[in-house]
């Protein structure tokens, strides 16, 4: 499965790729994501756990930063195995350019699944890997997106909208 698209992030290129390199912030923008440790330079290992149709697995695997080139662009490559699931791989090229709003984020995600998941059939897991692409990179752009006075909220109003805690990570990574 391949797919590219492209989002207009109302941040600039040097916050955004920051966002890249932060271990938090793929952990909070991967669908399932229950652990993600490690440094880009060394890569991060993984444990996410996703249902793909009737099959739900907890995949432990690697993600891979290279082709590396400063505020530009990269490449995120990881590959997971869920066990008697099968196994899941995929890459998505990231490259950043400036504009007058913040930073186009263009993206081109390759998917590759083996075992019982390929037995699903080609349009579910197409579809599937369509929507986790998705939903990364929306997620990377609320997060993103996010006011600064986020991470100041009152505990109640935190504990009554969790998405809106979780956003306040960008002015702890800035400082």
């Amino acid at each position: 499965m391949q797919m590219t698209d492209q989002r207009d992030i109302r941040a600039d290129r040097a916050t955004v790729w920051a966002a890249l390199l932060s271990p938090q912030v793929l952990a909070e923008c991967v669908p399932g994501t229950r652990e993600l440790t490690g440094t880009p330079e060394d890569g991060f290992q993984a444990t996410v756990v996703q249902k793909v149709g009737p099959v739900k697995a907890t995949f432990n695997g690697t993600v891979l930063l290279s082709d590396m080139i400063d505020h530009e662009s990269l490449t995120l490559s990881g590959e997971g195995k869920g066990g008697a699931a099968g196994f899941a791989k995929g890459a998505a090229k990231v490259r950043l350019e400036e504009t007058p709003e913040g930073t186009r984020l263009f993206y081109e995600v390759e998917a590759k699944v083996g075992g019982k998941l390929a037995q699903l059939g080609s349009r579910l897991i197409d579809g599937f890997a369509k929507k986790m692409a998705d939903q990364f990179f929306t997620r990377l752009q609320e997060v993103l997106e996010a006011p600064e006075d986020a991470s100041e909220q009152s505990a109640t109003e935190a504990e009554a909208e969790p998405e809106a805690k979780k956003k306040g990570w960008l002015s702890r990574l800035k400082t």
